[in-house]
């Protein structure tokens, strides 16, 4: 993953965090109790229609670079337990390393200070305000991709910067997706320690009205240059432990990043950019494809009844 330092013209306490520290899988189901309804009415009245609270298991697992697994890999991520329900996940830029600077610094503490300002009433659950906290309380040297989510009272808002990216899926159908923000191929739009990088103002919000039974599926990109989003829905849809969900599918990711031959949606991709084989192999009918070697994150939350 390529540098940017160029802006285009155009911080409650945590109760669940992972992958501050380098750790090589993580996976773990959760469960927290949504939306508390007040409601008023006259003694002689009628008692309003029940409205369903809702709880979100969620199941998270990881799987680092196979050069970068003694450190855990790059990508950090954080889930939170307080009203908001945050989810985040953030990609370490790779290319830092030519610069002998540890590309998982930054977005480990990118990723604490968000961890830190969940709660924080100027945030108002608010993903963008979550970024720009974060971001300005960052002090390591380095950049990455990230995406954040908040949820709460059924209703799922969306900040973005880069790469990272989620999927909501209802009734076997992908209803909702997120899409990356490059400069060019490869080189994403991200938070950065240079004076001149993307901010929180850059970052892609969106808001989705979920409803009991639908499913989130939060990850890097490793997930998503690997992985197509029928895969997505298919191994979602016929495994209905979120935890066990997370792992099919970064082991599915992990089985495609190593596959010469497999088409995945990163080698398309590239060809559709211009990056493909020389022209005298394209004369045998070959073609550049394969997955892309990564650190593999996945984040699978499900909405329930309490």
């Amino acid at each position: 993953m390529a540098i940017s330092i160029s802006r285009p013209s155009v911080s409650l306490p945590q109760q669940f965090l992972y992958s501050i520290n380098p750790q090589k899988f993580s996976s773990i189901s959760v469960i927290r109790k949504k939306q508390n309804f007040l409601r008023c009415a006259s003694s002689d009245s009628a008692p309003p229609p029940t409205r369903q609270e809702m709880s979100l298991s969620v199941g998270m697992y990881l799987i680092p670079h196979p050069n970068k697994v003694e450190k855990g890999g790059e990508d950090a991520f954080f889930v939170s337990s307080d009203d908001g329900e945050v989810l985040v996940v953030a990609d370490g830029v790779s290319g830092w390393a030519e610069k002998n600077v540890d590309p998982a610094l930054f977005s480990r503490e990118l990723v604490a200070n968000v961890s830190s300002l969940v709660g924080n009433v100027e945030v108002n659950d608010d993903p963008r305000i979550l970024i720009k906290g974060a971001h300005a309380a960052t002090s390591s040297i380095g950049s990455a991709t990230v995406i954040v989510s908040v949820f709460k009272n059924g209703i799922l808002k969306i900040g973005s910067v880069g790469d990272c990216g989620l999927r909501v899926i209802r009734k076997g159908q992908m209803i909702f997706s997120t899409f990356p923000l490059e400069h060019y191929f490869d080189c994403p739009y991200q938070l950065s320690s240079e004076s001149v990088t993307q901010t929180y103002l850059d970052a892609i919000v969106s808001t989705v009205n979920l409803q009991v039974g639908d499913t989130i599926v939060m990850g890097s990109d490793g997930l998503f240059d690997n992985i197509f989003d029928q895969e997505i829905v298919s191994v979602v849809t016929t495994n209905d432990d979120v935890s066990n969900a997370a792992k099919a599918l970064a082991d599915l990711a992990r089985n495609h990043s190593v596959d010469t031959k497999f088409d995945s949606p990163f080698s398309l991709e590239a060809r559709a950019r211009g990056f493909d084989v020389p022209w005298w192999k394209k004369v045998f009918g070959m073609k550049f494809t394969g997955g892309k070697l990564d650190d593999i994150t996945v984040i699978v939350g499900k909405v329930k009844t309490t």
